[in-house]
């Protein structure tokens, strides 16, 4: 049989040339453009190649610097931070199954989907899964040993003393960086410098070799407040108790150094913990010590009357005429709270006269009265640099009309706040010098401005003696062992522009009388109840934060320790 007559044509069919020339050159082309890429890669752009191997072994990871340890004026620690565990996954590492992803997420008290979310984002190198790990779950974290997870040191802030500094204090962020208070305000001294090192690690994110030195971390310098946390945890003690007692809003203490302006005690009520600030609003965080301003009432009168001295209007034994209690100014009637036909001036202090010390205020222009309480440090900040520090209101002379000048002689129609009105005390206290303030540790006092004469300071310390006196405003602030000097405030609170039924209670004096060390300043917001006045509720708490505080310094007595005279049932309060 003739096998080839039968073939398929299709079989016998000779292929072109072309077609096998073709697809040799193609099979060379590419041969060729894969060595080229080879010597283009291994030899000429080579660090391609490094970069991408080291971007997946190689990591440059940072070393925290330690933060700076804040400490009261005599080393005792109030803020310093301990190290903690932090959780970091690289994503495009992670190997974990679904069991071990629960795993995980219990451990960090996180939900299942959002850490899915956050381990298995590869458009991210690094991504932070819990930051802050106590030591045990830490350890349990790292237990599990899931490749591309990792844990890194750095540091937690923690607050020794807690609630009693915490609105002075503030606090920190994740990255241990002031967030508030005097961590904010010092963040450039207390911060540290964080030092790297670069490192090899394997496929489970393990540390396998360093290959690279050290940057050693600078660490924040430690810094030292004028703080004293002994009469600071007086003072908040009593202030707490106080505004328990009364059933008040808030409350504000502010111990002054009378001799250099240090602030030895700043103390707030309600406070927080700044350990756990997780259900902590922002207005517990507030220092209203600084950041709030209120009417002063009363304790603005020795500031009138020590401008009138000065320009010559009165002296200590001037009589003026109180009109029984009653004096009508622009068609508006002043009161005093205990009528009198006529006072002195050192009694119109004593009795806190509205319409006495009105009296003396419209007696000088208005420039004069301004220029008085301006040079007093009022309507400016302190000069204390503390974050959201308010600088108070006293408004431009020009504008006051007659019952204006006359209502903020007793501290209506002026805003001050606790600081700026306890420094403005240090004029009676160091011979009419202005001090300024400060939060830092000096070490030497600084010279003040001098506001008044030293005789017109000494006339205005004689007649604050007399408040605490019985037949005065505050004999509950007397102190025994020693004399005490201050003037009482009680001012009805603004709100919307309108008066309202709700007080400002205030107490500012010194001690000893005979040679001031200290300034206490005291305010209790809405006290409730029938006690309300400044010479009922804060005057007490100045007596035992005084007292306790005079004792732990060391300070001489000036009086017998019988020198406290029980005050009548019926204190004497100022018209509010």
């Amino acid at each position: 049989m003739n096998h080839t007559a039968n073939a398929h044509p299709d079989m016998t069919a000779t292929l072109p040339k072309w077609r096998a020339i073709t697809l040799f050159v193609l099979m060379l082309a590419g041969l060729a453009g894969l060595l080229g890429r080879g010597v283009y890669l291994q030899g000429i752009h080579n660090g391609f190649l490094q970069k991408k191997g080291n971007e997946r072994y190689s990591r440059m990871i940072e070393v925290s610097a330690h933060r700076g340890m804040i400490t009261d004026r005599n080393g005792e620690p109030l803020a310093v931070s301990a190290p903690v565990e932090s959780v970091w996954a690289s994503p495009p590492d992670v190997e974990a199954d679904r069991h071990q992803v629960k795993k995980l997420a219990q451990i960090l008290g996180m939900n299942v989907e959002e850490l899915k979310n956050r381990l298995f984002d590869v458009s991210r190198d690094f991504v932070y899964l819990k930051r802050q790990l106590p030591p045990d779950q830490a350890e349990k974290v790292a237990s599990l040993n899931l490749p591309g997870v990792s844990l890194q040191r750095e540091y937690r802030r923690y607050y020794p003393v807690g609630e009693e500094t915490a609105q002075t204090l503030g606090f920190t962020g994740l990255d241990d960086a002031g967030q508030e208070g005097l961590e904010l305000l010092l963040q450039e001294q207390l911060a540290g410098k964080p030092g790297n090192q670069r490192v090899i690690k394997d496929r489970r994110g393990r540390i396998v070799e360093e290959v690279g030195s050290l940057h050693e971390p600078k660490p924040g310098a430690d810094v030292a407040l004028s703080i004293d946390s002994k009469v600071q945890y007086l003072a908040y003690r009593e202030l707490k108790s106080a505004v328990e007692k009364h059933h008040a809003k808030a409350g504000a203490v502010v111990v002054l150094d009378a001799r250099s302006g240090e602030v030895l005690a700043l103390a707030n009520y309600p406070g927080f913990n700044p350990n756990n600030r997780s259900n902590t609003s922002s207005k517990a965080m507030r220092n209203r010590a600084i950041a709030d301003m209120f009417e002063p009432g009363s304790t603005m009168k020795p500031f009138t009357v020590a401008t009138a001295i000065e320009a010559g209007k009165v002296r200590p034994n001037t009589v003026i005429n109180t009109e029984h209690g009653v004096w009508t100014v622009n068609n508006r009637k002043i009161h005093d709270a205990h009528p009198e036909p006529m006072l002195t001036v050192a009694r119109i202090i004593q009795k806190s006269s509205n319409v006495g010390v009105a009296k003396i205020a419209l007696s000088m222009k208005s420039e004069t009265m301004w220029k008085g309480l301006s040079d007093s440090g009022f309507g400016e900040k302190t000069g204390s640099n503390f974050p959201g520090e308010a600088s108070g209101k006293l408004r431009d002379p020009k504008t006051w009309l007659p019952i204006e000048q006359a209502t903020m002689s007793y501290g209506h129609g002026i805003s001050v706040n606790l600081l700026q009105l306890a420094r403005a005390y240090t004029i009676f206290a160091n011979g009419g010098e202005l001090k300024p303030v400060s939060l830092l540790k000096l070490d030497a006092p600084v010279t003040g401005k001098q506001i008044f004469s030293v005789r017109t300071a000494h006339m205005l310390r004689d007649m604050l003696e007399l408040v605490v006196q019985p037949g005065g405003t505050a004999p509950l602030a007397q102190v025994a062992g020693y004399r005490v000097a201050g003037k009482t405030g009680t001012a009805h609170k603004l709100e919307d522009g309108q008066y309202v039924n709700r007080y400002v209670a205030s107490f500012v004096g010194l001690a000893p009388a005979s040679n001031p060390r200290l300034v206490v300043a005291v305010m209790i917001d809405e006290p409730g109840g029938i006690e309300y006045s400044g010479g009922q509720v804060a005057a007490p708490v100045f007596s035992k934060v005084t007292g306790a505080a005079l004792h732990e310094l060391n300070v001489p007595n000036d009086a017998p320790p019988d020198n406290v005279i029980e005050p009548p049932a019926d204190v004497i309060k100022e018209e509010v």
